[in-house]
């Protein structure tokens, strides 16, 4: 059988928030088609709640103190030197691989391993309509390919002239965030962008289908961290770090549609993506494959068997957003357990999320509490991550059985994190310079470079188009 193709699709800052998922209010017809037709998986997280690193580990199989990518890149933090990507693993094994749009893991494109870069522009329009020349172009050769398109959509700024707003009555407001008529306004830019992506990525797969590559291409849909609401993006609860993940295999493969319910990992997408396409997986790489059990039949696994998982437990990190702000967690199917490794308040939000609509509506006494030193959540009966059991005699067992879980994870994987003074130190430098250019903008620039869409302004290298087209 010859060679498969894959279409990697990512956006930002989405979660799980699509109507295949559970949202209300949300037009996804495409995706939720995606799935219907695909693999939905029902439980797949980052390895971190914050862009840089978590698309590092999507792209390498390395927690992001593996490979690196501890920050923002924008703030400095690049790849070790001695980091393989999937692209370039990919191209090693002798296909042509291209990349449209959205980056956020180098200053410079040109290190991704792609044989083609064009992050000129990362809005949807612009990625589609250059993949869809692309795929024309090359989808005739002999050469298997992977075609990554990376949409700066569902970041925020939503301008409306961009995003036509859905209306707020028709919005249910999702349980972790007050149901105010801010938080309604917020969440209808958001679903303005969902519905224009969306439709970008029907467009997409038309010409997938007019092309005929159905039968021999894999549809990865992926985003890389949780909503950038409060309580969200930057947080290790489930709705910081959970993400919408969706597999169409080739139609040849004849593999039935299905909800893959077992927990998946960001360091799991690159040695599952290499194992489906038969490409050795790197000894270094951190994560699981997958691919068996999306290839055999679902009923040929016993459902709720945790014997029968590829992984039990998934581990993620924050060390940098805009602060040096250290946590580390594992998450189960039944509980969440976190450990603040600073003092830090109750929420720290970073900067996209602190000026926007939904952060209005905050109990500013509240967010300003001090951090509890551990977190743990029985998933079972509080999903929200409300209610904090650490210090409830009951769950003593079941508190110290994670915390050796987790200490076990950090020292395998070389986990080191800076003391107070340095980390801070790190963390004060970069926002000392965004704050320096941010005084320098143009008037109607964004200030921050992640709001920015055009490859030029946002500090990674400027407009770079680079090698075959």
């Amino acid at each position: 059988m010859a060679r498969e193709n894959v279409i990697l699709i990512h956006w930002h800052d989405l979660g799980r928030h699509l109507t295949c998922y559970g949202a209300d209010g949300v037009e996804s017809p495409t995706l939720d088609q995606l799935a219907a037709d695909g693999i939905r998986f029902a439980d797949a997280h980052s390895t971190a709640p914050l862009c840089s690193p978590a698309r590092g580990s999507l792209f390498t199989g390395r927690y992001p103190h593996r490979n690196g990518l501890v920050g923002l890149a924008h703030h400095g933090f690049e790849y070790f030197s001695d980091v393989r990507t999937l692209p370039s693993l990919l191209s090693d094994a002798g296909y042509r691989s291209a990349l449209f749009g959205m980056q956020h893991e180098s200053a410079d494109p040109q290190r991704l391993g792609f044989d083609s870069v064009d992050v000129s522009d990362s809005r949807c329009d612009y990625v589609v309509e250059q993949s869809r020349d692309w795929l024309r172009r090359h989808a005739g050769e002999d050469r298997p390919f992977f075609l990554t398109a990376g949409f700066f959509e569902t970041h925020r700024p939503y301008p409306a002239d961009e995003y036509k707003p859905s209306d707020t009555s028709g919005i249910a407001v999702p349980g972790f965030l007050p149901d105010t008529d801010d938080v309604r306004d917020d969440l209808a830019g958001l679903h303005g962008s969902i519905t224009k992506a969306d439709a970008a990525v029907g467009r997409l797969l038309d010409t997938v289908a007019e092309l005929g590559l159905d039968s021999s291409t894999w549809i990865v849909f992926i985003t890389d961290h949780g909503l950038a609401f409060p309580r969200a993006k930057s947080t290790l609860y489930a709705e910081g770090t959970g993400v919408a993940l969706i597999v169409r295999p080739p139609t040849r493969r004849g593999i039935e549609p299905q909800v893959y319910d077992d927990l998946f990992s960001g360091v799991d997408l690159t040695p599952t993506l290499l194992d489906l396409l038969g490409v050795e997986i790197p000894d270094d790489v951190d994560g699981d494959s997958h691919a068996s059990a999306l290839v055999e039949p679902p009923t040929s696994r016993p459902a709720g068997d945790p014997a029968a998982a590829v992984r039990t437990r998934v581990f993620t990190e924050k060390t940098y957003h805009d602060a040096f702000d250290p946590i580390r967690a594992v998450r189960t199917k039944d509980f969440s357990y976190i450990e603040n490794l600073a003092a830090r308040p109750a929420l720290l939000l970073p900067l996209d999320i602190a000026d926007s609509l939904s952060a209005r509506s905050l109990d500013s006494e509240a967010i300003q509490q001090d951090r509890p030193r551990v977190e743990l959540y029985d998933l079972r009966s509080d999903p929200y991550e409300r209610n904090n059991v650490a210090e409830d005699p009951s769950y003593a067992e079941v508190r110290a059985a994670f915390a050796a879980t987790l200490a076990a994870w950090r020292a395998e994987t070389g986990d080191e994190l800076p003391d107070e003074a340095t980390g801070t130190a790190i963390a004060q430098r970069f926002m000392d310079a965004f704050h320096a250019k941010a005084a320098q903008v143009e008037p109607r620039e964004e200030a921050l470079p992640s709001r920015r869409p055009q490859g030029s302004r946002r500090e990674l290298a400027g407009d770079i188009t680079s090698g075959t087209r």
